[in-house]
């Protein structure tokens, strides 16, 4: 693994009129690793992807790319720069075919000007190829609606589209909040399907079991502060909740839980 973060945030602030929603956010996301950000409702999650991606220019701070410092103008020069944002449901039309959904925007074309027209078979053939690499067998025919695709799937289905169009770092903002067991399942192999190819990958979540079962590194947020940065191994469940929840009030909430269920046994047992 290299030494220089293919993505880092460096003492970044953002603020708005009123609102500090970011303070000093560090953070470094490597090739081959999937850096887990997490945070409860609040946290400063939202803010700190759009400010990732493109979307807010921060107010302070450095975004650098291999190192390099960048000033992103705006979405299309992060996702030029090789960031790519996911998010929920991956974003598919759903009564668009599963190809038409995969080069929305960067459709291949056929014929001469002014014929030029969209290459189905070409764009059937990579989207299903790029779908099965990512270990979506059941996809044989590009044409299928994306709408009858599972959750898992549509995630699996931009995901590829992100990384065949070049993605270096890859950003999934709650890719499992609104999935079954399943299709988390799912979700999470592509995550590690992902980082195997050398991809960067910034997996926001609030589901601290899901990002112990893939994370590398680990940093929670706290409105709108780093209060913990980790490697894996570092935290058990329990410590990463307990952090999430702000410390003390994890634990009083799981005494409380535990008193309200002995004294259920009582009455029932009475």
């Amino acid at each position: 693994m290299t030494t220089v973060p293919k993505l880092e945030m460096r003492h970044i602030s953002k603020t708005f009129p009123g609102v500090r929603a970011l303070e000093d956010i560090s953070l470094s996301a490597y090739a081959g690793e999937t850096l887990c950000l997490l945070g409860d409702n609040g946290a400063g999650k939202s803010t700190l992807i759009k400010t990732m991606s493109g979307v807010h220019t921060p107010s302070s701070g450095e975004i650098l790319i291999d190192g390099e410092v960048v000033r992103f103008d705006g979405p299309h020069a992060a996702r030029t720069a090789g960031l790519s944002t996911v998010h929920q449901y991956g974003g598919t039309v759903p009564l668009m075919s599963v190809a038409r959904n995969f080069f929305l925007g960067a459709e291949p074309k056929k014929g001469v000007v002014p014929f030029r027209r969209f290459d189905e078979r070409t764009a059937n053939t990579i989207a299903v190829r790029e779908l099965q690499a990512m270990g979506i067998r059941r996809v044989t025919d590009g044409r299928q609606l994306a709408g009858t695709l599972s959750g898992g799937e549509r995630q699996a289905l931009s995901i590829a589209r992100a990384m065949h169009f070049g993605a270096q770092v890859l950003i999934l903002d709650e890719p499992t909040s609104a999935l079954g067991v399943k299709e988390s399942s799912e979700t999470l192999k592509l995550i590690m399907r992902a980082k195997d190819r050398g991809v960067a990958v910034v997996f926001i979540t609030h589901n601290a079991q899901h990002a112990l079962a893939v994370g590398d590194r680990f940093v929670v947020l706290i409105q709108g502060r780093v209060a913990a940065s980790f490697t894996r191994g570092e935290k058990t469940k329990s410590e990463l909740l307990n952090l999430m929840a702000g410390g003390e009030e994890f634990e009083d909430m799981e005494e409380e839980i535990e008193a309200m269920r002995r004294a259920k046994e009582v009455a029932r047992h009475a």
